[in-house]
């Protein structure tokens, strides 16, 4: 018996031993209560001020904290969302933005606690207007006078300088943004800007990024100006006689690149009164074989073989021709230009009755642009004897004489190149008129101002070097070729079809008739838009928003300058060769055009015109019409007087896409002195009988 109680007393102790065990009693036995929760810091900050700003958060933080004044700290269980809220304003400074916030909407700034956080209220001082103060040089001018006008902005006192630009405007006219230097800026109005009565001129400034969180825009006024009408005369002076006028100055240059079967080719030139090509296009010339329509290193379009040219352009619209022969390269594009090619052109021209008149050895040969495969590339001497004379029979000038002793051969002149060109080839060879190429402007420096009232005249300038040139050489009276001109060497923009290039194109017309030039070819008259690649700035004047060379409409397939009208349709600048083929007539002479007045704003040229005058009149004040008085020497009476007008207003019209038509008004018989009024910005065509 003893012994089997002993054995239940260790079951019983044992059972009891398990039992504790399972139930988590011994003393090597781990606890099983959840972790405390993982808590996080939110900082609170303020910026301007840096502190001080009262925020309401919510919910409150394990501590039972809440609200806050910056910069405060709050702690939070992980995941917990909190909102807090600055105050609209802080003193004179307003709320502008959250930083570090899971989302944030105005003052409310939401964040859910999954590590420490950082969010930041930013405040902004307040913006200070400045003062702007605009004082014109002189509160009393005429329409002749051009104005200065000095702007200065003024931030108080303590305050930095002010930083950024001004513009100047009043009633149709806006300067350009001029930037300020040391608070200030100097604004000079053209003349012609401001309409006769009193004006006042209104400044207005634009921070830039150093003064915009300090500054806000600003405007100031001017006392009123006083502008006077100045009455304008024109004097035509009949006895006074000029140059020969040629209609060889109505010239266009056309590319191998363009298809010259193009059907509204002719009806466009001859509506805007064209009598002569260039072909077959700039520095194509020097990589084109006309043989066999090929190019070193391009592709010319496959219809502007010579003879599609001839026959398709030339003969239905009866135009003179100039062509460039290629002296860059040869046939098989591995050394340079073959008098030969050039003379069997010409012959083949000859052949086909081409009405070949002129042509060129190569094409700006001075510029280091041109493909010349020469030993010396673009080398003057070199150039020169290839040139040769008359006795030098393998050179481009004698062989292209025997070939067709009418045509003409000339040279490329570009006066002021450096290094020199025309000393040398002027001296050493042989021609019969010389080439000039005009762009007064560079792409992306674009000036209406500058287009409409000084370009032209820069021509005159150039062409006066060359005769004093010519004269060195030992060859006065030589015939000057204007080649190619526009107003942008290269990438035109918005200028390309306005009425600023318009006004520009008929003043140079002008100036090339007074100044004797032999012919003139514009660049160019279809085929060459440039899209918006150009300057398209709104400190030019323009309704399109692309650009172009060519001056006649492509058409809607030539989609980046669709804007430009149907085929065919005459820009501004064609406008003016239109205008001017009134003018423009052989036979016919230069006569003497004096401006007195407004010289700034009025131009005149003059020519005889089948027994009476005509007169181009511009205006070139884009906002103010000008009243002239036109006499001429030896007439009081007219037996009918027409005026036939492309002005702004006209331009206007493309806007809606209407490129319209000039306008004639017929004056009928008229007693002499002639009083007319000149619209802003408009070529005038004024033909008085006798």
């Amino acid at each position: 018996m003893k012994n089997l109680q002993h054995k239940a007393a260790l079951w019983v102790a044992v059972t009891t031993a398990a039992t504790l065990t399972a139930c988590g009693g011994g003393g090597d036995t781990k606890s099983t209560t959840p972790p405390p929760p993982t808590t996080f810091t939110l900082t609170v900050n303020s910026v301007n001020p840096a502190t001080g700003v009262g925020m309401t958060v919510s919910p409150v933080d394990n501590s039972g904290a809440s609200n806050g004044a910056s910069s405060f700290t709050r702690t939070y269980n992980s995941g917990t969302a909190v909102i807090v809220t600055a105050p609209a304003t802080v003193g004179s400074n307003t709320f502008t933005s959250w930083a570090g916030c899971t989302t944030a909407a105005t003052e409310t700034c939401s964040v859910t606690i999954s590590a420490n956080a950082t969010v930041t209220a930013t405040y902004a001082t307040p913006k200070t207007t400045p003062t702007v103060t605009v004082t014109p040089a002189s509160l009393a001018i005429t329409t002749a006078q051009s104005l200065s006008v000095s702007i200065t902005v003024n931030g108080g006192t303590g305050n930095p300088v002010p930083t950024g630009s001004v513009t100047l405007s009043n009633g149709s006219y806006t300067s350009a943004a001029t930037t300020l230097a040391s608070g200030s800026a100097t604004v000079n109005v053209p003349a012609g800007s401001l309409a006769v009565g009193s004006d006042t001129l209104a400044a207005s400034y634009t921070p830039d990024s150093s003064s915009s969180s300090s500054y806000s825009t600003a405007n100031g006024t001017s006392a009123a100006v006083t502008v006077t009408a100045v009455a304008t005369s024109i004097a035509i002076d009949q006895s006074s006689i000029g140059p020969a006028v040629t209609d060889q100055l109505l010239g266009m240059n056309m590319a191998a690149w363009y298809d010259p079967t193009t059907a509204a080719v002719v009806p466009a030139f001859q509506l805007a009164g064209i009598q002569a090509v260039r072909w077959p296009g700039g520095s194509w010339s020097d990589d084109y074989h006309w043989a066999t329509n090929t190019m070193c290193g391009n592709t010319p379009n496959s219809n502007a073989t010579f003879a599609n040219f001839v026959n398709a352009l030339v003969l239905p619209g009866g135009f003179d021709v100039a062509l460039t022969a290629n002296y860059g390269t040869n046939s098989t594009c591995n050394g340079p230009g073959q008098p030969s090619e050039a003379a069997a052109w010409i012959t083949q021209g000859k052949a086909i009755n081409a009405h070949v008149s002129h042509m060129t050895v190569g094409n700006e040969e001075y510029g280091s642009w041109e493909d010349d495969l020469h030993t010396l590339k673009n080398d003057p001497t070199t150039y020169a004897a290839a040139v040769g004379t008359a006795s030098t029979s393998a050179g481009y000038y004698a062989q292209i004489k025997a070939a067709d002793s009418s045509v003409l051969v000339g040279i490329d002149v570009n006066p002021g190149n450096s290094p020199a060109w025309d000393p040398i080839v002027l001296a050493d060879a042989q021609y019969d008129f010389v080439e000039y190429h005009y762009y007064p402007q560079a792409p992306g420096s674009e000036s209406d101002s500058y287009l409409t009232q000084q370009a032209a005249q820069g021509l005159t300038t150039s062409i006066k070097t060359i005769k004093s040139e010519l004269v060195t050489a030992g060859k006065p009276n030589t015939p000057i070729y204007v080649g190619e001109i526009g107003s942008v060497y290269t990438n035109p923009g918005k200028q390309s079809l306005s009425i600023t290039q318009g006004l520009y194109a008929g003043q140079v017309l002008g100036e090339m008739m007074n100044d004797g030039v032999s012919r003139a070819t514009w660049w160019i008259g279809f085929g060459n838009c440039n899209g918006t690649q150009g300057n398209d700035s709104s400190s030019l004047y323009g309704w399109q928003n692309f650009g172009g060379y060519n001056v006649f409409a492509d058409g809607p397939t030539d989609v980046p300058c669709a804007g430009s009208g149907p085929i065919g349709t005459m820009s501004p600048t064609a406008r003016a060769f239109q205008l001017f083929s009134k003018v423009a007539v052989n036979g016919e002479s230069v006569l003497s055009a004096n401006v007195n007045g407004d010289k700034t704003n009025v131009r005149a040229y003059a020519a005889t015109h089948s027994g009476g005058t005509v007169l181009v009149l511009f205006n070139v004040s884009e906002t103010v019409s000008e009243s002239v008085t036109v006499s001429l020497s030896a007439q009081n009476t007219s037996s009918d007087v027409s005026v036939e007008t492309y002005s702004k207003a006209l331009y206007d019209q493309s806007q809606n896409n209407v490129w319209a038509d000039p306008v004639t008004a017929d004056m009928g018989a008229q007693n002499l002195p002639l009083t007319l009024t000149l619209a802003p910005w408009s070529m005038n065509v004024v033909i008085v009988k006798p």
